[in-house]
């Protein structure tokens, strides 16, 4: 069974920033095969994607946080990272990571999830 793990969230002030980890375990995982991505939801608000990056390290970022984010990977520790850089409040929800099959890469179809990670900003 693969697992999931999101951590780093929290509160912050407007104008900080934070650094999201999803370490991902589970026997026979090729984690370097995944697109790997993170996408966000706040209270009444549809899902947004984020940021994904392939297997192949190409990038593609939504227009939520475009310019203030930067997602990174590393296979060998399975590890999928995301700094995020002056947060305002409507930054304020849960970040989850995913792993999405490549030819869905940069979609919401993913195929896995973890439990999310809340971030906080207030003004």
């Amino acid at each position: 069974q693969v697992i999931l793990v999101e951590s780093g969230g929290g509160s912050v002030q407007a104008g900080g920033s934070l650094r999201l980890s999803c370490a991902a375990s589970g026997k026979s995982y090729d984690y370097s095969w995944y697109c790997m991505g993170w996408f966000r939801q706040a209270p009444m608000k549809e899902r947004e994607g984020v940021a994904w990056i392939n297997s192949d390290g190409s990038i593609r970022y939504g227009d939520s946080l475009k310019g203030r984010s930067t997602i990174s990977r590393d296979n060998a520790k399975k590890t999928l990272y995301l700094q995020m850089n002056s947060l305002n409040p409507e930054d304020t929800a849960m970040y989850y990571c995913a792993a999405f099959r490549s030819n869905l890469c940069y979609s919401l179809s993913f195929q896995l999830s973890g439990q999310g990670t809340q971030v906080t900003v207030s003004s």
